[in-house]
């Protein structure tokens, strides 16, 4: 599973609820998209069975934000992106970034922080285990 916010207390926050949910078993937080997507790159190209199941992704990052983002995700090997379930998860509350989340096939949906066991269960039950 893939973290990818520029906040690095949110980051901890979040690997702590998931690991306190046993949701995943391994957490890799990214604090700059760029570096995730190079990573995620390299793993589609070399090692496909490593690419993450999951990835909650912010919106407003510096660099990178997670529009961009997922424009390069898109260029990835559909492959192993259709096997990865996206989520939004953002502070931001503009319905204008909901609505536009919910248009990229990419992103499962949208998620407002924190992340909490409720948001973990919910997606356990409407996305992991159908």
């Amino acid at each position: 599973m893939v973290l990818i916010d520029d906040d690095q207390i949110n980051n901890f926050v979040c690997e702590t609820i998931i690991r306190s949910e046993n949701f995943a078993e391994r957490v890799v937080s990214y604090e700059w998209a760029e570096d995730a997507l190079n990573n995620l790159k390299q793993a589609a190209e070399q090692n496909p069975e490593e690419f993450p199941d999951l990835i909650f992704l912010d919106i407003n990052m510096p660099g990178m934000d997670g529009w961009k983002f997922l424009d390069a995700y898109r260029s990835l090997p559909e492959a192993v992106t259709k096997k990865c379930c996206l989520f939004m998860l953002s502070s931001a509350v503009d319905r204008e970034d909901i609505i536009c989340a919910k248009t990229h096939s990419e992103v499962r949906d949208f998620f407002s922080k924190p992340l909490s066991p409720e948001i973990l269960h919910l997606i356990k039950e409407d996305y992991l285990l159908t």
